[in-house]
């Protein structure tokens, strides 16, 4: 591709809002353009590097048994309300109505699909297991788009759901899911853990995220390094501070003026926070209609709001407003579960932390020693609480650190939530009827190129993996008398051999086609000049390393080759593969 013809432009700077190094880089290097929020257009140069990581995301999959298939983007209602979603799903799904007046939806994800296609091709145990998948655009109205292609609401994903007979067929395709996403992840450059994650919407009995540690992630993970514990916070457990045994106090009201926080009162009663109750109110969806909530963690905890809304089984939670709080029976700032009306969910901690300070559900005023057990109940007792920086691991009592990561792929074992959704069975070799067992798995295609972008860049730009360039080799004529007519025939051998060029042939200044070839980040730079030629062929540089060398013209095509190979083997040695 000669750069003179090219559709996109570089520019200098990019707009003074965006702070995502990825986000800035691909604007500025011509690899996306903005057409509303959390929407864009992938440009050449981009859409180049989606193809070389769609074509390993094929390769991956296929290995493992993958048959692709193409899916569609608009949904009939129905399938959604067979199995429940289309009313647990919030805003975020795009919903609208055909010419004669059906509801519709726009995927957000495929498993009502797959399930109606195997309830219409399964029949029998003796065509499972099975794995199919496609790489299709999907639609999310995400309320926050951030980050360029971190969080879009259009994007592209490869998404692949197993069949199986038995939960130990299951087992082994998530297995092999799990290898060869990391195989994926690294095949494109990018470093990436596994931890344990919150089946969300999904549904099902397992789930992995495969993180890429960014301080722009949106994710927090909890990370044990003395025995490998790995978790989203979302569903991160930790080892809780014990309490100190005590008999049971008495049940006394006193005066708390002005103090309506946990350290407020902790300080004004003089006491630690791990002596109090903390309260938080919330207002749930459960089976489509709100219900209050009021969660209890003790007060040096925080609570975790999808521990929450998995306690109570809840698609959505919100901030209780104070109208709410009242009408409850509780008094902001100083209300406890005490002669609450709603659900009550109390962390786990909390039946084992005695005496604890708790308001009295009057304004200014708190009740010392309150009991779990023998002064208010609760609906349900679990686990609520937030792990953090510091905490204990849960498997071997060490301090956990916490990372900030972005998700760049899922895997989920969804065994029968779909099936039996959507009657999906099949006949096994006894000749009863049983459900088809089925996992998802899936990748953002964008949002993965975004993450090579932001882990592989410089103060000058992007600096691209071989694997998933653009082009191989960047070609920039510096035009002198002759240079010209060397540059193109340069250009000409390097397509005929099979390695692809970008070649600068515009008519700007050297140091114009230098940043702009920095900027765009191609693993390999030749540059034909008057210079280089009187020095005896081609300058050659990397785009990750300083030195420059002169490379004769008839050596040319063997270095090229040989320095394509050496990337590649850099990337297998460093993700040992």
């Amino acid at each position: 591709m000669r750069l003179s013809k090219l559709f996109s432009r570089t520019a200098r700077e990019a707009p003074s809002d965006i702070t995502a190094a990825s986000h800035q880089l691909l604007l500025r290097a011509g690899f996306i353009r903005q057409l509303a929020g959390g929407i864009f257009s992938y440009l050449p140069l981009a859409r180049r590097s989606l193809n070389k990581i769609e074509s390993i995301m094929r390769r991956e999959i296929e290995v493992i048994g993958g048959q692709e298939v193409t899916m569609p983007i608009v949904h009939p209602a129905e399938l959604w309300q067979e199995t429940g979603r289309w009313g647990a799903v919030g805003p975020e799904m795009g919903r609208f109505k055909d010419r004669n007046g059906h509801d519709m939806a726009l995927a957000m994800t495929h498993e009502e699909v797959v399930g109606d296609l195997v309830r219409k091709e399964i029949g029998s145990y003796r065509q499972l297991p099975q794995l199919i998948y496609h790489i299709q655009t999907k639609w999310r109205d995400e309320p926050r788009p951030r980050a360029g292609l971190i969080r879009v609401r259009e994007f592209t994903m490869l998404d692949s759901y197993s069949l199986d007979a038995d939960a130990e067929g299951l087992d082994a395709q998530y297995r092999a899911h799990y290898q060869a996403y990391f195989n994926i992840f690294h095949r494109c450059g990018l470093e990436v853990i596994a931890v344990g994650a919150d089946t969300g919407m999904m549904g099902g009995s397992l789930a992995h995220e495969f993180m890429a540690l960014f301080p722009i992630g949106e994710d927090i993970l909890l990370l044990c390094g003395s025995c490998g514990y790995q978790a989203n916070r979302q569903i991160a457990c930790f080892g809780k501070p014990p309490s100190a045994p005590e008999e049971a106090g008495p049940v006394e009201k006193v005066a708390t003026p002005g103090a309506a926080t946990i350290d407020q009162v902790a300080g004004f009663l003089d006491v630690p926070t791990s002596k109090t109750a903390k309260a938080v109110f919330v207002m749930a969806a459960i089976d489509g209609i709100e219900q209050f909530v009021c969660a209890i963690v003790r007060g040096d905890m925080e609570v975790n709001e999808t521990k929450l809304a998995n306690a109570v089984k809840a698609s959505e939670l919100r901030p209780a407003r104070e109208d709410e709080i009242v009408a409850a029976g509780g008094v902001p700032g100083y209300a406890s579960p005490i002669g609450l009306r709603g659900l009550v969910v109390v962390d786990d901690a909390i039946p084992q932390s005695p005496n604890l300070v708790a308001g009295a559900n009057d304004a200014g005023y708190h009740l010392l020693n309150t009991n779990y057990g023998r002064d208010y109940q609760a609906d349900n007792v679990v686990d609520i609480a937030a792990a953090g920086e510091g905490d204990a691991c849960p498997q071997c009592g060490s301090p956990m650190r916490a990372e900030r990561g972005i998700e760049v792929g899922n895997i989920f074992k969804l065994g029968t939530r779909y099936s039996d959704a959507l009657g999906c069975t099949f006949l096994d070799k006894d000749g009863q009827h049983r459900p088809v067992i089925m996992g998802s798995y899936g990748i953002g295609s964008g949002r993965l190129l975004a993450c090579v972008a932001e882990a592989h860049n410089d103060q000058y730009g992007l600096i691209w993996p071989i694997s998933i360039a653009p082009y191989h080799v960047h070609l920039i004529c510096l035009p002198d008398e002759g240079v010209l007519e060397v540059a193109d025939r340069l250009y000409d051998d390097l397509w005929a051999a099979g390695i692809e060029v970008l070649y600068d042939d515009r008519e700007e200044r050297p140091g114009v086609k230098f940043a702009d070839a920095d900027l765009i980040g191609i693993p390999l730079r030749l540059t034909v000049s008057g210079r280089s030629l009187a020095a005896g062929g081609v300058e050659f540089k990397r785009r990750d390393q300083p030195e420059k060398t002169v490379v004769p013209m008839d050596e040319v095509m063997g270095r090229v080759r040989e320095k394509i190979d050496r990337l590649y083997e850099e990337i297998a040695v460093l993700f040992k593969q």
